[in-house]
């Protein structure tokens, strides 16, 4: 992948043949459901596959889901992405701001980061992968592309082995 965004945040090891993308919502349902499959993919792949994260916040429905990202973000630049991604995943029912300064203490991230107008600086790198998922047609979450195809129907773990190795 050429798109230097794109690199943000991989689980795995950086340099995987395989690259899976999930465009994602912090407070998608959809998306903690698939959570442990991607990881457990990228976990029993031998190093092959990595997981890419791009935030696609569906805000019009999600009302946390934006806050949720910007909060992401900040553990993110504290080397905490992928502990915070979890922790947000884990309690979608507390994505309000206090919940997000409650998951920063339990991940080791500062709260004052991570809420508020110090979160605020992450809004352009949101709206970056924001806009790259329109540009790649992104209309839900989550949207998973395995080396640039795209992944349809549920999300479990055979089936994006399958995906896998079709693209391998």
């Amino acid at each position: 992948m050429t798109d230097p965004l794109a690199e943000r945040h991989v689980y795995g090891r950086p340099d995987a043949p395989v690259t899976v993308l999930e465009f994602g919502d912090l407070e998608c349902p959809y998306c903690r459901a698939a959570a442990p499959a991607l990881r457990e993919l990228v976990d029993t792949s031998d190093g092959q596959v990595r997981l890419v994260w791009r935030h696609f916040p569906l805000f019009e429905v999600h009302p946390y889901a934006l806050s949720a990202a910007l909060a992401a973000e900040a553990a993110g630049t504290q080397g905490r992405f992928w502990e915070m991604h979890e922790e947000l995943m884990s309690h979608q029912d507390r994505l309000a701001e206090p919940g997000l300064r409650a998951a920063a203490v339990a991940v080791g991230v500062d709260p004052a980061t991570v809420a508020g107008d110090d979160a605020q600086v992450h809004a352009p790198a949101v709206s970056e992968d924001y806009s790259a998922g329109i540009e790649a047609g992104v209309r839900g979450t989550p949207t998973i592309f395995v080396n640039g195809t795209r992944f349809h129907g549920k999300v479990t773990l055979e089936r994006l082995r399958e995906a896998v190795e079709a693209v391998a």
